[in-house]
């Protein structure tokens, strides 16, 4: 958080409008411009944006849409919310994300007869293999949600389209804002969609189902009456969050350089150590390294994974570990039949995976604390 952060707020509290007003109107239409979409709708958060994409779509009880067990619960409890299914197709062990082949293969197995969207996951800000997607959409019919929470600044080539920025490939993508993101607005999301009617049902559904903005209502030029048009729901964005938002959209571009740098230094720091396995980056894509995923080669060290984080937790080294697979929580197993053993891939890489601090007020000597204490970890627990 900066000056322009708070001058922001500031100009947002002395104006008097605190909910969603004009500034929310402003961050959609520079949020659109920074991500080259025809369409941006601010939200409360990133679930109520997935929610409301699947819902404009029509998913509905009894649907099927596939998606990835490593992810975030928010990913696939939405699903429940419209009393569809989550099909979940296991990960490249590469990238960590949605594996094309495999879902392919869940297609043509024919035990998925109701499968009518895609929802891939753009994990720790590594574009999903999206012309192969959208290939596989076009052929069976289904649309294309994505979950860009952890990837605003990425891009990937499309086949027919070049190198495009996330956020303009599936009929809609889905942004969080929260406080841990590439950008925040402490809390909140964004759904862009090139489509007119999906951008428009989504207005109106993220607002109770009203007819117009509750902003315009009490504008000077509005009106007191409103019609219900749809089933809706509270998701609106408040001006407050969203000028927070509007000075983090500046420095995006900062951000994604800052990130990209310190993991270049991770990577240089690492390369040469045989007990690491560095992140994947696939050919010709931009990574917006929302995470740094390192693996450890476990057959190479005398502690498991556990064990490494508490180790470097003790060193001051504030790491985490992302994903958990849906598939080995009891609420997937016991509502949708799931088991452990059913996506190795995932299971593999949660085992072994963790999560390096990342962010852009990291200095250089932060960087170097990381890394001299991961390698200092693993000399000491060499086999």
């Amino acid at each position: 958080m900066g000056v322009e952060e708070e001058r922001e707020v500031l100009d947002t509290l002395r104006s008097g409008w605190l909910t969603t007003g004009p500034k929310a109107k402003r961050f959609e239409r520079e949020f659109a411009a920074y991500v080259g979409a025809r369409n941006a709708l601010a939200v409360a958060h990133c679930t109520g944006a997935l929610h409301l994409a699947l819902f404009a779509l029509g998913i509905g009880p009894g649907d099927e849409v596939i998606t990835t067990p490593f992810t975030f619960t928010a990913t696939a409890e939405v699903l429940g919310y419209l009393g569809a299914r989550p099909v979940f197709v296991d990960i490249e062990p590469a990238t960590l994300n949605l594996d094309p082949a495999k879902v392919e293969q869940t297609l043509a197995g024919g035990r998925y007869r109701r499968v009518r969207a895609l929802l891939p996951v753009h994990f720790a800000g590594h574009p999903c293999d999206m012309s192969a997607l959208a290939a596989i959409a076009r052929r069976h019919r289904l649309a294309i949600v994505e979950d860009a929470a952890h990837a605003l600044g990425a891009a990937c080539p499309v086949e027919g389209r070049g190198t495009v920025r996330v956020g303009t490939i599936g009929e809609l993508s889905c942004f969080s804002f929260y406080a841990t993101k590439n950008i925040t607005c402490a809390e909140g999301g964004m759904v862009t969609t090139e489509d007119d009617a999906l951008a428009a049902r989504i207005a109106v559904a993220s607002l109770h189902g009203m007819d117009r903005d509750a902003w315009k209502r009490y504008d000077a030029a509005g009106s007191w009456y409103y019609e219900i048009h749809d089933l809706g729901f509270k998701y609106n964005l408040s001006d407050v969050h969203a000028a927070i938002g509007l000075a983090q959209l500046k420095r995006a571009d900062a951000f994604l350089a800052r990130r990209q740098a310190i993991a270049e230094a991770y990577n240089a720091a690492f390369a040469a150590e045989p007990a690491l396995k560095l992140p994947g980056a696939a050919p010709g894509v931009t990574h917006a390294w929302h995470l740094y995923v390192l693996r450890l080669e476990l057959e190479r060290l005398r502690v498991d994974r556990a064990r490494f984080v508490d180790l470097l937790r003790e060193r001051a080294v504030g790491v985490s570990v992302h994903c958990i697979p849906l598939h080995t929580m009891h609420y997937y197993q016991r509502r949708y039949g799931y088991r452990r053993g059913d996506f190795p891939a995932a299971e593999k890489v949660y085992q072994d995976c963790l999560s390096l601090p990342i962010y852009p007020a990291m200095s250089d000597d932060d960087v170097s604390y990381v890394a001299d204490s991961v390698l200092s970890l693993v000399r000491e627990n060499r086999r």
